[in-house]
C-alpha cells in the first residue's frame, strides 16, 4: 500500500482549488494526471517584474511595472478593435491596449482618475508606448501583492500561465514533510537542501541562473529521481538473482565444430563475452544479459555459441527477431554452421502456415529441432517446446518486456540473451538495462576495411548519380535510402517513390524500391533480388536500418542526412562495409546545415565507433530524443537529464548496490525512507517485489 503521508499528492490535478475538470484536462496535458507531476513540471524560465521605471524611461520589449493614474477610456464602436485606456505619470503617458473585451472588466479594474500599478510588456506603437493586455492591475495600497518574480511553466493552448502557477503553488502546499532518504555525509559533500526545500527553490527562482541543471536543489531532485530508478532495478537484479534457474553445462564438442567451420578467427571481445555467457548459464540462477555490438561485430556467432551450450547441455535454444527480413537473415547466416555441427534449425514466421509450419512446430514440440528462429509468431499459444533453456531476443528495444516474458514461459526456469546493435551510451544502458549484466562488442572481425565516408551537398546530385553509374559498370551494389515514403506537404523531402522513379530513368529495371508500407512479401523478393544482383540499386527508408547483410554491397547514399539521428546515420552506414570490396557512404544534405546537423555529420566522418557516436547522440540531442528511446523502454525522467547528470546516475547505481546489500528487504531506518521515495517515483512495483519475497 503506498504511504497515506503520499495519498494527497496522488489525488487527480481537479482536486487542486481552483482547478476545474476543463483546467484540469489542459494540465494534465502538459504536466501528467496527478497533483505530484506538477511537482516535477519544473519552470522553463522567469518574469521578473522588479523593474519599475517611469514612462520616459521604460525599455521597449522588456516587462516592467509602472505605477500610472488613469487619464480616459477610448471603447471603439467596432467590437473587433482594441480597447484602449490612456495612463499616464509625470513623466509621460502610455496606452493600456485590450482585446476583445466583455462586459465592464476593463471600467472596474481602471476607474479614471484613480492610481493604479501594472505590470507587463511595453511595445512601441507608431509614435505611441502601449502596453498590450496587462499581467496585473492592482490599486496602489495593494502594490506589495505583485509577484515581483514569477517562474514560466510550459503551457499549451487554452491554459494561461496564471492558473498553472496557481496549480503549482497548490501542489507544493501538499507537499509533505518526509523522513531523508540519503546519507547525512552525502548531502553535506553536496551541500544539497532537504527534498521539500529543493522542491520549494526549484520552483521559486530569484534568477535565471537559479533555473540551471547544476544548482544543488535540481542536483538533489535528479539525484532522488535517479536512485529511485537504480534502486528499482537493483530489486528487480535481485528477484531474477533469487529465482529458480537451472545449470547449463555443454561439453564443447558442438562449439569445437562451428569454430573450426568459421572462416574466421573469433575476436578476443567474441571470445569475452562468450566466457561471459558460459559462466552465467553454469550458474544455478537464471542469466539476464544484454550483448551490446556495434554493427558487424558478430553478435549473432556469439548467440550461436550461447545456444550451442544450451544444446549441449541436451535442452533446446530459440532466437527471436523484431521482422521477418532480420529472422530470415539470422537463419542465412546460422545454416551452414548448423550444418557443421549437425543440429536442426527450424523458422517461426508469422506468414507461413499449412505443412511447413505444422512441420516445424511438431519438431520444436518432439524435440528433434535444437533451435527455433522466429518474430513475435514464436510467442504464439500453439509454439511448444520439448525442453526451452535458453532465449535469445535480437534488437531487444523493439519487443515489450511482457514478450520477453512470454517466450521464456515457455520453458522452464528459461535463461535470457538480449542483443542491440544500436550502441547505447553507458548512462543509458544504467537506466533502461541496470537489471541486465552487460557484455560489449567493441571489435571489428579482422579483415573488415573502414567505410569511407563523404559529406556532400545535395547540389551534387548530379555528380553522385554519376558516380553511381560507373560504379554499377563495375559490379557495385548500391542503397539509396530516403527519408520518406511519400511527399510530404509539411516536409520538403525526396519520397522514396518519387526517387525510384527519377532513378529506373537512369539506371533502367535494375533499379528496387522497399519501404515500411510495402507487404512483408513484396519486402523479402525486392531484397532477395538485391541479394542475388538481379537488382543493382536498391531504394529504400529505414527498414534497412538494421540487420540486413548483404555483402555485396558496397555503397550507401542517404539523402537528407541532416534530418536522421547519429545512431540512425551509423546504422544505415553499417548496411556496407561487409564484404572484400572498398565501401563507401554518401551523406547529402541540404544547405545551410543548423549547429546540431554540422556537428552530427562532422562526428560520422571523423569516426565509425558506434559507442562513441551514441555518446556525442546523446550530448547533442539529450535522453529523449535519441533513436528509439521513446519507444525502448528507457524511463522518462522528469528532473533528472541524462546529458549533465550522468556522474550522479553512477552515483546512484553504487548506492543502490549498497543499500540493498545492508538492507536487502529496506526495512531498517533509511529503508522505511527509500521506500517512501521509490512510491513518489511510482517504483510501487519494486516495492511490491520485496513484499513478495
Amino acid at each position: 500500500m503506498r504511504p497515506t503521508v503520499l495519498n494527497p499528492l496522488y489525488a487527480p490535478i481537479s482536486t487542486l482549488q481552483g482547478v476545474g475538470p476543463k483546467v484540469g484536462r489542459l494540465i494534465e496535458r502538459v504536466a501528467g494526471p496527478n497533483v505530484v507531476d506538477l511537482l516535477w513540471h519544473v519552470p522553463t524560465g522567469i518574469i521578473d517584474r522588479r523593474l519599475a521605471p517611469k514612462i520616459a524611461v521604460a525599455p521597449i520589449g522588456t516587462t516592467v511595472t509602472l505605477t500610472v493614474r488613469v487619464d480616459e477610456h477610448r471603447a471603439p464602436r467596432n467590437p473587433r478593435l482594441p480597447y484602449k485606456v490612456r495612463c499616464s505619470d509625470e513623466t509621460g503617458s502610455i496606452d493600456l491596449v485590450f482585446f476583445r473585451v466583455h462586459g465592464d472588466y476593463v471600467e472596474k479594474a481602471l476607474p479614471i482618475d484613480r492610481v493604479r500599478v501594472v505590470s507587463g510588456r511595453i511595445e512601441r506603437y507608431g509614435d505611441a508606448l502601449q502596453m498590450p493586455h496587462p499581467d496585473y492591475i492592482v490599486p496602489l495600497e495593494e502594490a506589495a501583492t505583485l509577484p515581483t518574480i514569477e517562474p514560466v511553466y510550459g503551457l499549451t493552448e487554452g491554459l494561461n500561465l496564471k492558473v498553472m502557477a496557481k496549480a503549482v503553488r497548490g501542489a507544493l502546499a501538499r507537499a509533505p514533510d518526509t523522513p531523508e532518504w540519503h546519507d547525512a555525509a552525502l548531502l553535506a559533500r553536496e551541500g544539497w537542501p532537504a527534498w521539500k526545500a529543493a522542491l520549494l527553490a526549484v520552483h521559486r527562482p530569484e534568477r535565471m541562473d537559479a533555473l540551471g541543471l547544476e544548482t544543488f536543489a535540481r542536483r538533489r531532485l535528479a539525484y532522488d529521481e535517479l536512485l529511485a530508478n537504480q534502486l528499482a532495478l537493483a530489486l528487480m537484479r535481485a528477484r531474477v538473482r533469487r529465482a529458480r534457474g537451472r545449470s547449463l553445462k555443454g561439453d564443447g564438442r558442438l562449439r569445437a565444430l562451428v569454430a573450426a567451420a568459421l572462416p574466421y578467427t573469433l575476436t578476443g571481445a567474441q571470445k569475452t563475452a562468450i566466457q561471459e555467457i558460459e559462466t552465467d548459464l553454469v550458474q544455478p540462477h537464471r542469466m539476464l544479459r544484454l550483448l551490446q555490438g556495434d554493427v558487424g561485430s558478430g553478435k549473432t556467432v556469439v548467440a550461436l555459441f550461447a545456444m550451442l551450450i544450451a544444446i549441449e547441455a541436451g535442452a533446446q535454444a530459440a532466437l527471436m527477431a523484431p521482422t521477418e527480413i532480420l529472422a530470415r537473415q539470422h537463419m542465412k547466416t546460422l545454416e551452414p554452421f548448423a550444418e557443421a555441427a549437425g543440429i536442426k534449425l527450424v523458422a517461426v514466421l508469422g506468414r507461413e502456415r499449412g505443412r511447413g509450419r505444422a512441420e516445424a512446430l511438431a519438431r520444436l514440440a518432439d524435440g528433434s529441432a535444437d533451435i527455433a528462429i522466429g518474430t513475435h509468431a514464436l510467442i504464439e499459444e500453439e509454439v511448444t517446446f520439448r525442453d526451452l533453456a535458453l532465449v535469445v531476443i535480437d534488437e531487444q528495444h523493439r519487443f515489450g518486456v511482457h514478450q520477453r516474458l512470454m517466450l521464456g514461459a515457455k520453458g522452464s526456469a528459461v535463461d535470457v540473451l538480449v542483443m542491440t546493435a544500436t550502441p547505447i551510451p553507458r548512462t543509458l544502458t544504467l537506466t533502461a538495462y541496470g537489471d541486465m549484466d552487460v557484455s560489449r562488442l567493441t571489435e571489428r572481425p579482422a579483415g573488415r576495411l573502414p567505410i569511407d565516408t563523404r559529406v556532400v551537398p545535395l547540389d551534387r546530385l548530379d555528380e553522385i548519380v554519376a558516380h553511381a553509374k560507373q560504379a554499377i559498370t563495375q559490379g557495385a551494389r548500391i542503397y539509396w535510402v530516403c527519408p520518406l515514403v511519400e511527399e510530404s506537404e509539411l516536409i520538403d523531402l525526396a519520397a522514396a517513390a518519387e526517387r525510384h522513379a527519377a532513378l529506373r530513368q537512369i539506371f533502367g529495371e535494375r533499379v528496387g524500391l522497399v519501404h515500411g508500407r510495402m507487404k512483408s512479401s513484396e519486402k523479402d523478393a525486392a531484397m532477395a533480388a538485391f541479394a542475388a544482383g538481379t537488382i543493382d540499386l536498391l531504394v529504400a527508408t529505414t527498414v534497412i536500418e538494421v540487420g540486413i547483410d548483404v555483402p555485396e554491397a558496397s555503397i550507401i547514399i542517404v539523402e537528407h542526412a541532416e534530418r536522421f539521428g547519429l545512431a540512425q546515420l551509423h546504422q544505415l552506414r553499417g548496411r556496407v562495409g561487409r564484404g572484400a570490396r572498398q565501401s563507401h557512404c554518401v551523406l547529402l544534405y541540404a544547405a545551410p546545415l543548423g549547429e546540431t546537423a554540422r556537428a552530427r555529420l562532422r562526428i560520422m566522418r571523423e569516426t565509425d565507433d558506434g559507442f562513441r557516436i551514441a555518446e556525442e547522440d546523446l550530448r547533442l540531442r539529450g535522453a529523449g530524443e535519441l533513436l528509439g528511446t521513446r519507444q525502448s523502454g528507457l524511463p522518462a525522467f522528469k528532473l533528472a537529464d541524462l546529458a549533465a547528470h550522468s556522474e550522479l546516475l553512477a552515483m546512484a547505481r553504487d548506492d543502490a548496490r549498497l543499500v540493498l546489500d545492508r538492507d536487502p528487504t529496506l526495512t531498517g531506518k533509511r529503508g522505511e525512507a527509500l521506500r517512501l521515495l521509490l512510491y513518489l517515483f511510482e517504483r510501487d512495483a519494486a516495492v511490491r517485489l520485496i513484499a513478495s519475497g
